[in-house]
């Protein structure tokens, strides 16, 4: 065995756990090679807890004259879900393995390799929970629990309510201090991917119930970015699942292309549906042309903006074409020929290369334009010129530019000559396609209402911040090849501009899920919805095959975003009636009102009031986040931490006591605490607002390895989160 790394029986042997952060050491007593799983031992002492005949038979109301369906044996072949002694785990157990889970149970997921399944063919229903605000550290007593409603812990530390301010009031003092020295994120080592068993007596009290329900608590990390120190959606994560490959998809390399009938039908779109809009260009750092300021005070405050970046008509940049309004650039109806996907509109296809003309070692690095290329519907070249800029060059950027010295020895054209033919060719009724267009109109120094970006048009499958490249789309949806060649043939601005052209048109004809996640995933409810029932979870024993049903219970309106694909949503106000929509749709309703006779096969549910207590809230979701706070006011009104953390304990017990024999209860936090990472995040966008503007001098926030360091620690954190795993 490799040093440092230790078998599972060993762990249990000598109690010695690893000491990662977010690991809850709570040691258990010495297992053996086939130890009896909680969930055994659970389901033998209630053998005759259901009433029914010695555990082993399920009476099905709806056809009381056929015979009742036969329970496994729970001495035998009774399902259970435990860690394995022989298991090396190599990495943490992530969101998508506990999805993975749900599915091989029911569905067509492999077999998970980070626990055992024993006659994971029994289980009739699975129950996955989402509790954020749950964290490891609350069992072993490393997060004092004992806090006031005011958010005063016991022991003098303020928290909750007032912790966040005070969080970003310490981060943005100690950035600007240069004796602070940066925290560097340990490297976790194989001892903290294990679960720990989870001991009663060792567990805060709030706490206990969970050792009578789970056997170990697992370190579950959430998915993200660490290059970047991004978290990406838990929600997704878990919902959205990747669509299963064929047998060609496997054999293949590289980018593939989506195969039609999986997840996405061609609808033709025309290309004005594909233009952005002014939130996401604002979003991306786009000069917004005045056209699009649709109010008086948007329109001041994107002309204070300008001045303020050096993007106004005195620093040279000029707004094309020259109206006052969006409506300008619209077709009418009557002169749209039927069926037109370009709607009428000239649409044309840019990119432009730039070099460096700041002096070697100053930063910021100034580019400027050395080459525009335009490119019509059909293909057609209409603009392509080489242009000097008015600075030295001090980088020609060849191996991504393809600009060399050679090139512009004879060129006299400048930036404003290329200006005043822009002017003649971008019309109002003018669409501009390009990849990641913004920095090409900053090059041009123009700004231009009409725009689509295909770096938007195809999001990354991790989503934002991150960005496929223009040589990765291609290959992927167009099986083209681009960028191959060295030096000064490394990139031509008329085949990137012809391959943006074409990846437009592709959407075009396929519609607008084309090339998202939803081409390339699905929802975990359609593929639950693909799978038959066994005959021996059949409700009706005498009708034709059954579909697995899922359902989603959740705060709000939860057929809304991921679960809209759910044969059944319930929506609710707070934890009290998300317990009672799980036990609803466990059973079903009688006269089939909204849940199914028998139940939903798959079920996943939101508890919040935890969450909403301790101020987890998303940025992105701030109207959702202060309606859920004003909601739970009333149910948490002087509460403690302690109370909260009780509360939800009994919410998640009566939700185990409420399952039906052989079901499967999935428990995940989503995430760790995550109001470090975002304090960190809001700092390191104010230094790049103000590092665009401002000399290094004047900048009221530092960004050195120390923020750089914290923002990484900060991500870890962030990520961590913890889960549960049982069968009843």
């Amino acid at each position: 065995m490799a040093p440092g790394k230790r078998s599972h029986s060993e762990f249990e042997s000598d109690n010695q756990f690893g000491v990662g952060a977010t690991l809850a050491r709570v040691n258990g007593t010495e297992t053996t090679n086939e130890p009896e799983t909680t969930s055994m031992k659970r389901a033998r002492d209630d053998d005759h807890a259901d009433g029914s005949d010695g555990g082993e038979w399920q009476v099905v109301d709806r056809h009381p004259s056929k015979k009742r369906k036969k329970l496994p044996k729970k001495d035998g072949n009774y399902p259970s879900i435990s860690h394995s002694p022989n298991s090396r785990l190599q990495s943490y157990v992530k969101i998508h393995d506990l999805q993975n889970l749900a599915l091989y149970l029911l569905a067509d997921g492999t077999s998970p390799q980070w626990c055992a399944v024993r006659h994971s063919g029994e289980v009739r229903k699975a129950v996955v929970l989402m509790v954020p605000g749950l964290e490891a550290d609350m069992f072993d007593g490393r997060l004092p629990l004992s806090t006031s409603s005011n958010g005063v812990a016991t022991n003098g530390t303020s928290t909750d309510s007032s912790e966040l301010a005070q969080r970003n009031d310490t981060t943005t003092s100690e950035s600007t201090s240069p004796s602070h020295e940066p925290v560097k994120p340990r490297k976790p080592g194989p001892d903290d991917y294990y679960p720990v068993k989870l001991v009663s007596a060792r567990i805060p009290e709030p706490l206990r119930p969970f050792a009578d329900m789970f056997e170990h608590i697992w370190p579950v990390k959430s998915p993200g970015e660490d290059r970047s120190s991004r978290m990406h959606s838990p929600l997704a994560a878990m919902l959205t699942a990747p669509i299963p490959k064929t047998k060609e998809e496997k054999k293949s390399k590289g980018p593939q292309f989506p195969l039609e009938g999986k997840n996405w039908q061609n609808k033709r779109t025309p290309v004005t549906e594909f233009l952005v809009g002014v939130a996401e260009l604002l979003e991306e750092g786009y000069v917004l042309h005045p056209a699009l300021c649709d109010s008086a005070a948007l329109l001041a405050a994107e002309n204070e903006r300008r001045i303020t970046n050096k993007t106004s008509a005195v620093d040279g940049w000029i707004d094309i074409p020259e109206i006052t309004n969006v409506k300008d650039g619209s077709i009418p109806e009557s002169q749209i020929e039927q069926g037109s996907v370009t709607a009428g509109r000239n649409v044309l296809a840019m990119d432009c290369e730039m070099c460096i003309t700041s002096p070697q070692g100053v930063l910021p690095q100034v580019l400027s334009l050395t080459r525009v290329s335009l490119i019509d519907w059909d293909g057609n070249t209409v603009l392509d010129e080489l242009v000097k800029p008015a600075d030295e060059i001090t980088d020609y950027l060849t191996p991504y530019s393809g600009i060399t010295p050679q090139m512009l020895e004879n060129v006299t054209t400048r930036l404003a000559d290329v200006q005043e033919k822009l002017k003649k060719i971008l019309t109002p009724h003018t669409i501009l396609v390009g990849h990641s267009l913004n920095s090409d109109l900053n090059a041009l120094k123009i700004t231009f209402p009409f725009i689509i970006d295909t770096a938007l048009l195809f999001p990354h499958p991790r989503g934002p911040p991150l960005k496929s490249s223009l040589k990765f789309l291609a290959q992927k949806y167009l099986a083209r090849e681009i960028q191959k060649g060295h030096g000064s043939s490394g990139h031509n601005s008329i085949e990137d501009a012809r391959t943006c052209l074409d990846l437009v048109k592709q959407k075009c004809e396929k519609g607008k899920t084309w090339g998202t996640s939803e081409a390339s995933g699905e929802s975990i409810f359609k593929r639950i919805n693909r799978q038959m029932r066994p005959k021996k979870a059949k409700i009706d024993l005498m009708g034709e095959d059954e579909a697995r049903i899922g359902a989603v219970v959740d705060w709000g309106e939860p057929s809304r975003g991921y679960g809209s694909s759910a044969k059944v949503t319930i929506g609710c106000e707070n934890d009290a009636e998300i317990v009672a929509g799980i036990q609803r749709a466990l059973v079903g309703d009688d006269d089939n009102a909204l849940v199914p006779r028998g139940g939903c096969d798959l079920i996943w549910a939101r508890l919040r009031e935890l969450e909403a207590y301790r101020g987890f809230w998303n940025r992105s979701k701030l109207i959702d986040s202060d309606n859920l706070r004003t909601t739970t006011t009333s149910s948490t009104a002087g509460a403690t931490l302690s109370s909260v953390i009780e509360q939800t304990t009994r919410n998640i017990q009566a939700i185990y006591d409420a399952l039906p024999p052989c079901t499967a209860l999935i428990v995940y936090s989503g995430s760790g605490d995550p109001r470090d990472l975002s304090a960190m995040q809001d700092l390191q966008k104010k230094f790049k607002e103000e590092y665009r503007v401002k000399k290094w001098d004047q900048l009221s926030v530092k960004w050195t390895d120390i923020e750089e360091q914290k923002l990484r620690a900060a991500c870890d954190k962030a990520r961590m989160g913890c889960g549960f795993v049982t069968v009843k």
